[in-house]
């Protein structure tokens, strides 16, 4: 009959501990959501405006060497030293551009994951469980673009 009674007040303990986790796992906080202006942050971004002015100086370097190639074709009169001039000029151009491009991308992927960590931590310092783009948030969250912005170099 003991035996019985021990089993008894195991399953009933059992059965209370399962269904005080079950509670504390339910519970009614809400998550803590931010909202945050990307394109605000990214245009004030110092990184973003030295890097597009890098890229507009090298896109100038490009169509110095266009300029260059419409100066050496007109005066040629020669139509295959013509062809063989645009070839060469479209080549040069092409591979500036290509270099251009992936350095861009490079440099704007390395300063988009500096931001994202920058948002990340300033996140979990101000105890945000989520942090949206602003456009896409019709109603609620706290804005903390400007308090980002301060932290983005």
């Amino acid at each position: 009959m003991k035996k019985n009674i021990y089993i008894a007040v195991f399953v009933a303990t059992a059965f209370v501990l399962g269904y005080s986790v079950n509670n504390i796992a339910i519970s009614d906080t809400a998550p803590k959501v931010a909202v945050i202006d990307a394109a605000t942050i990214v245009a004030n971004s110092s990184a973003v405006k030295a890097l597009k002015a890098e890229q507009q100086e090298k896109i100038k370097g490009i169509q110095a060497t266009l300029d260059k190639a419409k100066a050496e074709i007109s005066k040629e009169t020669d139509p295959a030293k013509i062809a063989a001039i645009e070839e060469k000029y479209r080549n040069q151009i092409n591979d500036q551009k290509i270099a251009l491009d992936t350095e861009y991308n490079q440099k704007l992927t390395k300063i988009d994951s500096e931001i994202r960590a920058t948002v990340v931590e300033k996140a979990r310092n101000l105890n945000y469980d989520l942090v949206l783009p602003k456009n896409i948030v019709f109603f609620g969250g706290d804005d903390i673009t400007d308090v980002i912005a301060k932290d983005i170099k």
